[in-house]
């Protein structure tokens, strides 16, 4: 029987600082020799993982939150989301005073030229402001895209756009995909090419955006520093990723 471990990024892979623990780094190594499969499962954008993917040599990967699947450097999935409700929720985000960021596979967009929750939160992922666009997501397609409003904010938008679902990343932003897409739905994209059945997939994740995969695999790997509601479904809680939670797990698994 394979085996299949797919990692989630930010809290996950990355660290507090950003950055990846050598202890990660060897696991992920060790998983390798021991002919188990290494991909990544992240909301983050194809662009935002490039230098990422060669430090840890890695070549296939969810990104989008489900939405854009490559296995092993071919695309095989994709699935934008609907320019008509793209188009309904920046009209009425714009009524509200809510801006907006649109992603593709190669870059980013804003609607608005500065804002302060679009600076602060990508702040956290280490991203600069991007570069104001208003038609960009008019003439291309969007895999994901980016609402900013506070939590209060959130029961204006959720349930009037049949199409698109929000999840909520930060205080101030929330990730829009298309209804019923996942990471989940992306690795079974990705398993299906490769011969794997779910209940040979390992997932490792932090936040809710890893609900559907840590639900569905066959062992659900939750970070000590992951979100109390997404533990609830873990079968297993390791250490925070500050304290070697993926080496840790990984042994406790006996993978490596």
């Amino acid at each position: 029987m394979g085996k299949i471990c797919f990692f989630d990024i930010d809290g996950t892979l990355l660290d507090s600082n950003k950055r990846v623990p050598q202890s990660t780094k060897e696991a992920l190594h060790l998983l390798k020799q021991n002919g188990v499969y290494v991909a990544i499962a992240t909301g983050r954008a194809p662009f935002m993982i490039k230098s990422l993917l060669e430090e840890l040599e890695i070549d296939s990967y969810v990104s989008f939150n489900g939405q854009y699947v490559v296995f092993e450097g071919e695309v095989i999935y994709q699935n934008p989301l609907s320019k008509e409700q793209l188009i309904e929720l920046e009209t009425d985000s714009k009524l509200h005073g809510h801006s907006m960021v649109f992603m593709n596979d190669v870059s980013m967009k804003a609607n608005v030229k500065h804002d302060r929750f679009i600076e602060e939160s990508l702040g956290t992922l280490h991203f600069p402001h991007p570069e104001q666009e208003v038609s960009y997501y008019k003439e291309r397609d969007i895999y994901q895209a980016l609402l900013f409003c506070e939590e209060h904010d959130t029961a204006l938008y959720e349930g009037k756009y049949s199409d698109i679902q929000f999840i909520r990343w930060h205080p101030y932003s929330m990730d829009i995909v298309p209804q019923g897409g996942s990471k989940a739905k992306g690795i079974e994209q990705l398993i299906e090419r490769k011969g794997f059945k779910m209940e040979e997939v390992f997932a490792f994740g932090d936040a809710l955006n890893d609900m559907e995969m840590i639900q569905e695999a066959g062992c659900g790997v939750v970070m000590g520093n992951g979100v109390q509601s997404l533990k609830e479904h873990a079968d297993f809680i390791t250490k925070s990723v500050d304290e070697d939670g993926i080496y840790y797990a990984l042994k406790h698994l006996k993978l490596i």
